[in-house]
């Protein structure tokens, strides 16, 4: 957060930078407290709008609980949010959710071309990465999808290897029978197949490791931030000594639970290790969001 003397012979703080649309991704977190920061010291605030790489239609996750704020869950949001940063700076401004409630001088200046359903492939502009781990659109769209299991550090989610936030893969995991068993269950848009690496660094480094691809083949129909409890929930069936929270540092725990932005998620999930104990509690808050959001929306 920009201290007052950083604000001091500012004019205008503008924000440029590429997001990925999901709310971990600290960004945003930053626009945030910028914002907060350029209201208390009476400066104004520009965002120079820009894509939402996984479209603007797209809402999953439940809303991070008062009281479990952090920098992976800065504001009451859904994991994913659906809104370009030019909204979501709307969004934040008008709802007082800032600091204290405060609102800022707030000026979005809009993109021209872009549509609620597109995602950043379809744009036809060049990806320029914004952090080494999201190198492609395809690892923008993935992580949701595998980036909250990663912060258990009891799989590779294939960080640490070319394939970023792509993968579900450990030294035990037999991967022909974890594909059929993800594939059996028929998650919409999404399929696996098995995969066999070394990781460069991170996880299990220089360990041969064996698990899954996740590929999308339909993005508009895929749910994304759900199919890593479908991982976790296979595993648990297939290797009970290897649960996903069996071995978990508890500051790992924590760190799940503040990107999840409730620690019901995990409460929930571990009773069975099912998904069906703990969706309906994932999903509660999308739907609203969504209609409470919409009247901020830039774009058709």
């Amino acid at each position: 957060k920009p201290t007052p003397e950083m604000l001091r012979n500012v004019d205008i703080l503008v924000y440029d930078i590429q997001d990925i649309g999901c709310r971990s991704y600290t960004f945003i977190s930053t626009m945030g407290l910028a914002m907060e920061a350029a209201a208390n010291a009476g400066k104004e605030f520009m965002v120079l709008d820009r894509p939402n790489p996984l479209g603007g239609v797209r809402v999953e996750g439940n809303l991070v609980e008062k009281g479990r704020e952090s920098f992976v869950g800065q504001y009451p949001i859904p994991y994913i949010y659906g809104l370009t940063p030019g909204e979501l700076a709307e969004y934040l401004n008008n709802e007082g959710l800032l600091g204290a409630g405060v609102s800022v001088d707030l000026t979005v200046i809009p993109m021209d071309g872009w549509q609620r359903n597109m995602t950043f492939s379809q744009t036809g502009m060049p990806w320029v990465l914004p952090s080494p781990h999201i190198p492609t659109t395809d690892a923008a769209l993935l992580y949701p999808a595998t980036g909250i299991m990663g912060e258990l550090s009891y799989v590779s989610i294939g960080v640490g290897y070319t394939l970023p936030f792509s993968l579900a893969a450990a030294p035990w995991i037999d991967a022909q029978k974890l594909s059929e068993r993800l594939n059996d269950i028929g998650i919409p848009g999404i399929e696996f197949r098995p995969i066999y690496y070394k990781p460069f660094y991170g996880q299990f480094k220089n360990d041969n490791v064996a698990g899954v691809q996740v590929y999308i083949k339909d993005a508009a129909n895929a749910p994304l931030s759900i199919i890593q409890f479908y991982v976790m929930q296979e595993l648990a069936s297939m290797y009970p000594s290897h649960k996903a929270f069996a071995t978990a540092a508890p500051s790992r725990v924590k760190m799940f639970d503040q990107v999840c932005g409730s620690a019901k998620v995990r409460q929930l999930f571990t009773k069975r290790y099912k998904v069906d104990d703990m969706i309906d509690f994932w999903e509660q808050d999308a739907r609203q969001f969504k209609e409470k959001s919409s009247k901020y929306y830039i774009y058709k």
